[in-house]
């Protein structure tokens, strides 16, 4: 019996214990038959063809290299290129008949992985809610009455429905992230230009991108790197020169003051802040953000010349055959005509000069982690306004690929009703998309909120995403190398990190030693001492100015494991024993900051 979601791990658990491709696509037609939202699919694949395909690869073995995702069921957003099945982008008088898949989809196909269907979307991608279809609107997977976010809504719900695996959507405003936000889900979204774009029919061409829903991270990402590579025929493909971030210890940038904005939603406000001390106990440190001018940024996507990137895409179409679009999906392409080519330039400039002043925000986080959306809305209350409404979910997305970053979309939880739920999404700088991955998968677990519609399922160990290795060698200070000490300098300057402040085991003791300028503490352990801990920092340094720390340690100090409170061992400085006879104990104290400081109080 498979579960509701079809993860990867489960999936492969399922073929491990017997079942075929041609089982699981009977499953996955039946649950199709079964759903109850109309509005998932634009055009399903034949069941017939499924079969097919489904035993074609039987014939093939699974090798996890060359066939990584053999047997996968997956689905695609309508304005990603099938062979075999039409393009409609969700205007039917659109119809094409591709002659051959888009790049990313060949990539899938060729690693195993099976299309089930081409799902609904806002009409030319052109919306953050999923109703601008005259295909009908999926609905969230919580709540019919509520949309499902867009534009890639048929893929979210198919994902978080147990349809599919997992989905491809395209992101140029938020929609790879939105509407995993309101259907419980992983949002992949690749740096621009990482992922190609060959066969997707544009929006905005320059920052369009394709995107993965899934259950985990671990299975977004492995999806992502069958998908990623060079592409020459797409020109805005580029070769990923991977960035790092710190393995552990990671600044992380929120909202603060006058822009935390969340349209009267408290329950998602409530949300972000617990995901924000989930972060923190997770070893980040939190650093308060200025979100205006990447606000700004995001505000030029709709209300500056890149709408006219729409236009450019559709503009033909649109001469012969305005009458078949959406009247709000034509509303906001014809607003396109009030652009001309120096605007287009003048959009440019502004959006450099803001990419200046968001780079003074780099400089205090490594990442930002914003609310995905700010609130959501029922479809009904989306109607009655469908442009003000829609332009609130992307307060926090439409600056992303603008300036050029890499995000994932994680779930945060679900509001004080159990009701609906929420996410957070972690962004970074350009090709930091592998290095995200391990701490929006932490976030992701420590959220407790399921996968999909499978609130109360546990994330499966197998997909979790092990830390990036820094290379970096970890050690523990306890006296003048503290922050604000006087040797701090000794770890700064070759440019070691603060990973955290923490506690040791309680079994430790703390000594001044006698006779040591500056004034240096003695750090034993004394197994059965029951105290409480002694303040430490952890610090991260490169393995030659740890070798140096080592050569210039003087006796009676060295290096030894110290234990901490979490019960980790780190290498750190320690005293031999024999050198705290006739010492001052300052244990009770708590650490040797206190020390400092009651010495400065008596001085």
């Amino acid at each position: 019996m498979l579960p509701t979601i079809l993860d990867l791990t489960s999936l492969r658990a399922a073929y491990e214990a017997g079942k075929s491709p041609l089982d699981i696509i009977e499953i996955v037609i039946a649950r199709r038959n079964d759903a109850t939202d109309p509005a998932i699919f634009i055009t399903p694949a034949p069941d017939e063809a499924l079969r097919a395909e489904a035993r074609a690869l039987m014939e093939r073995s699974p090798e996890p290299n060359s066939l990584p995702l053999w047997g996968i069921p997956f689905a695609v957003k309508d304005n990603i290129d099938v062979a075999g099945l039409p393009t409609t982008a969700a205007c039917p008088a659109f119809f094409y008949q591709p002659e051959k898949d888009a790049t990313v989809v060949a990539r899938l196909r060729a690693a195993g992985a099976i299309v089930i269907g081409k799902t609904n979307l806002d009409q030319f991608a052109t919306g953050l809610n999923g109703t601008r279809s005259p295909y009908g609107a999926p609905r969230s997977v919580f709540d019919k009455d509520y949309v499902s976010g867009g534009s890639s809504s048929g893929s979210a719900v198919a994902v978080a429905s147990g349809l599919a695996s997992f989905a491809l959507g395209t992101d140029t405003a938020g929609s790879g992230r939105v509407p995993a936000a309101f259907n419980n889900l992983v949002g992949i979204k690749p740096t621009p230009g990482l992922v190609p774009n060959g066969g997707v029919v544009p929006a905005c061409r320059s920052v369009d991108v394709v995107t993965v829903f899934a259950a985990t991270v671990g299975d977004g990402v492995a999806i992502r790197k069958v998908m990623e590579g060079y592409d020459a025929a797409d020109p805005f493909s580029r070769k990923a020169v991977p960035a790092s971030l710190p393995a552990s210890g990671l600044r992380i940038g929120v909202l603060d003051g006058a822009e935390r904005e969340f349209f009267g939603n408290r329950q998602v406000e409530a949300l972000y802040d617990a995901a924000i001390e989930r972060a923190r106990a997770l070893g980040a440190t939190i650093v308060a953000c200025d979100y205006a001018p990447f606000r700004q940024a995001a505000e030029l996507l709709y209300n500056g010349p890149w709408v006219a990137e729409r236009l450019a895409a559709v503009k033909d179409f649109l001469a012969t055959n305005a009458v078949d679009f959406d009247p709000t999906v034509r509303t906001i392409i014809e607003c396109a005509k009030a652009y001309d080519a120096v605007a287009a330039f003048e959009g440019r400039y502004t959006l450099e000069a803001l990419r200046q002043k968001t780079g003074k925000e780099w400089e205090k986080a490594d990442i930002l982690m914003l609310p995905t959306s700010p609130t959501t809305y029922t479809v009904e209350e989306m109607m009655a306004d469908p442009i003000v409404k829609n332009g609130h979910f992307g307060r926090y997305t439409n600056f992303v690929n603008l300036l050029d970053c890499a995000a994932i979309a994680v779930p945060a939880g679900f509001d004080a009703d159990d009701h609906l739920p929420a996410g957070v999404t972690l962004i970074g700088p350009a090709f930091t998309d592998d290095a995200l991955a391990a701490f929006a998968d932490a976030m992701h677990r420590a959220a407790n909120a399921g996968m999909g519609k499978d609130r109360l399922s546990a994330i499966p160990e197998a997909s979790r995403v092990p830390p990036a290795d820094d290379g970096l060698v970890p050690i523990v200070v306890v006296g003048a190398h503290l922050t604000g000490m006087p040797l701090n300098h000794e770890l700064t300057r070759p440019g070691g990190r603060r990973i955290r402040s923490c506690r040791t085991a309680p079994d430790y003791r703390l000594f001044v030693l006698p006779g040591t300028v500056p004034p240096k503490p003695g750090l034993i352990r004394e197994p059965g001492f029951d105290g409480t801990g002694l303040e430490v920092e952890v610090w991260k340094v490169t393995p030659e100015a740890f070798g140096r720390f080592v050569q210039n340690i003087p006796a009676p100090l060295g290096i030894g494991k110290v234990t901490l409170d979490d019960g980790s061992q780190i290498s750190g400085f320690l005293c031999e024993a024999h050198a705290i006879e006739g010492a001052r104990e300052i244990t009770e104290l708590g650490g040797w900051r206190a020390y400092v400081s009651d010495q400065m109080k008596k001085a």
